[in-house]
């Protein structure tokens, strides 16, 4: 298995973090491939060494699914798992449950480590954390600690601070919209009369007053106003509403059902069986709307929600973003036949995107070469080591965000950004394989390995991915605008092939076709003396699969069309 470049620049900067401090935490988004980036870390700090190492999480499914890709990744590295299930130390690598390797028992148990690394980091300050922390530190003082989360604490203010003293690296929702794997953002900022009261809102310790936010926002003609405005801009599309109060989501709702916009309600205080049948009447389509109160930022993601709605500001732009992230997920054609996603429309009738300036803005351009060490700073707040582009400190959550000026703010209706460009030229630069364009004409691009193919074709206006192999089915990967497509079957590739058949198939490019390759060629090629290995492999993997890969392109138009 292959690592995308982003996450090789992650585990370089987390590996140098480790050796200087001892511990670090990396922060990624849904979408960046944690586990394996974790599997990276872990793989190369043992690497060449009798080093032991232990894995942490605390679910039963993350022990298994974590397990699972690190072998992928670390063929050569042997496991084990200590959990209800069973309790084996053997393995150079260990995956641990929290809630089984926390009681006195196990820990008496546990042998000497010199790696503990602690996936969704931000439970770190749990007591049950704390308890294998402290016992391993104590048996260890010169263990180094390893943490990767998606969303860093900031409820216990510096919760992550005794086990982690600084940030080796950030990837940011921007670079992998950049890269194709989530789709742009189109955001609107949108008063209906509120902004200026909304700036005055007092903030606690962890958020803004949402009984205040509630008081503001909360009335018959402004929630007609927000539907009006949904519709004009997304009436189309599904939606997911953040508000403030559970009575602020109820009345948002009613007024989205009494616009025949069929809508339901998600908050903390339904049964288990009432979210349950909420959340599938969004899913399976019956209802077009869901609005919530703070039980969404995270841990949940229907890929078709193509627009978000916000009514609430937030504190912090790690929120922000959670919320702004369930919208960006690419579509699977295979879970979701039919349905083609391009962007993602984001109403904020709140202030958060002018607090902490929209996700277009916010690039971090820090992670485009391939370099180890990232510039960094010092929070004032906690003086924790972290790089130079956050804008808001992950262990503490310090903000250096400029607060908003209400001036000019009054009736104000534009996007943030007219429009989101996509590095489309890094994904052909930065790829593991090289991309050919099969007949010069743009539209069929084709990558090959040894155990793999993937191709990229424009079809009736619009981009197909495939992905096939040596013993792999021919699949559609992606339906949509060409950057997604061409990350999606640069994954294909990269989870199908090796570093070494990577290196292998790039000396293709500086060797001739073969006589067997142009056996299988059309006439026409062997005139060509320019052809490479290279190109005629590609041109082969097209040939031998071309019934395939018009099958599927085919299909995926004809429902796209009925849809």
């Amino acid at each position: 298995m292959i690592l995308r470049p982003r996450q090789k620049i992650l585990v370089e900067r987390s590996l140098a973090a480790l050796k200087e401090h001892g511990n670090t935490l990396a922060v990624a988004p849904t979408g960046a491939g944690k586990t394996i980036m974790l599997s990276g870390v872990t793989g190369q700090w043992l690497a060449d060494s009798n080093a032991k190492a232990c894995v942490l999480a605390h679910r039963d499914e993350l022990t298994s699914q974590n397990e699972s890709k690190f072998r992928r990744v670390n063929p050569g590295v042997s496991t084990s798992t200590f959990d209800a299930d069973g309790k084996s130390w053997s393995g150079q690598t260990t995956f641990a449950m929290v809630q089984t390797l926390c009681r006195e028992s196990s820990l008496q148990r546990m042998p000497l480590l010199d790696l503990l690394v602690i996936d969704e980091a931000h439970h770190a300050a749990a007591p049950s954390y704390r308890r294998i922390i402290d016992q391993v530190r104590e048996q260890n003082p010169k263990i180094a600690i390893f943490g990767v989360t998606a969303t860093p604490n900031r409820g216990d203010k510096k919760g992550l601070r005794p086990v982690f003293d600084n940030v080796a690296d950030q990837i940011s929702l921007t670079e992998l919209i950049q890269a194709g794997h989530l789709v742009p953002p189109r955001t609107f900022v949108v008063d209906v009369g509120t902004q200026e009261a909304l700036i005055k809102v007092k903030r606690s310790v962890d958020e803004f007053d949402m009984a205040e936010v509630g008081a503001i926002m909360n009335h018959t003609p402004i929630n007609q106003a927000v539907v009006k405005h949904w519709k004009d801009k997304a009436g189309d599309r599904k939606t997911v509403v953040f508000c403030s109060t559970v009575d602020h989501a109820r009345d948002v709702a009613t007024a989205f059902n009494d616009s025949d916009t069929h809508t339901v309600v998600v908050h903390g205080g339904l049964s288990k069986q009432e979210r349950h049948d909420a959340l599938a009447a969004y899913e399976t389509g019956s209802a077009q709307v869901m609005v919530n109160v703070a039980v969404l930022t995270e841990g949940w993601d229907h890929p078709p929600t193509d627009c978000v709605v916000l009514l609430r500001p937030s504190s912090y732009q790690s929120t922000l973003l959670q919320m702004i992230g369930r919208g960006l997920r690419t579509i699977d054609p295979n879970e979701h036949p039919g349905l083609t996603k391009t962007d993602c429309i984001v109403l904020d009738f709140g202030t958060s995107t002018l607090l902490h300036g929209s996700l277009e803005q916010n690039v971090d351009l820090d992670g485009e070469e391939a370099d180890d060490t990232a510039p960094k700073k010092t929070c004032p707040d906690c003086e924790a080591r972290i790089p130079l582009a956050l804008r808001q400190c992950p262990l503490c959550g310090f903000s250096w965000a400029a607060e908003p000026k209400s001036q000019g703010l009054e009736k104000q209706e534009k996007p943030a950004l007219d429009d989101f460009v996509m590095s489309e030229v890094d994904l052909f630069k930065r790829s593991s394989f090289l991309w050919s364009d099969l007949f010069g004409d743009d539209a069929a691009l084709m990558a090959t390995g040894f155990e793999a193919w993937a191709g990229v074709f424009f079809f009736s206006g619009g981009w197909h991915a495939l992905g096939g192999g040596r013993a792999l089915s021919t699949r559609l990967l992606a339906v949509g605008p060409r950057p997604i497509c061409l990350a999606r079957a640069n994954d294909w590739l990269n989870e199908h092939e090796t570093e070494d058949a990577a290196r292998k198939s790039r000396r293709w490019l500086k060797q001739t076709a073969t006589v067997a390759q142009l056996k299988y060629l059309p006439p026409e090629y062997r005139q060509d003396f320019g052809l490479t290995r290279y190109h005629a492999s590609c041109l082969l993997a097209f040939r031998f699969n071309k019934r395939d890969i018009q099958s599927r392109v085919f299909s995926a138009t004809k429902r796209r069309e009925v849809a």
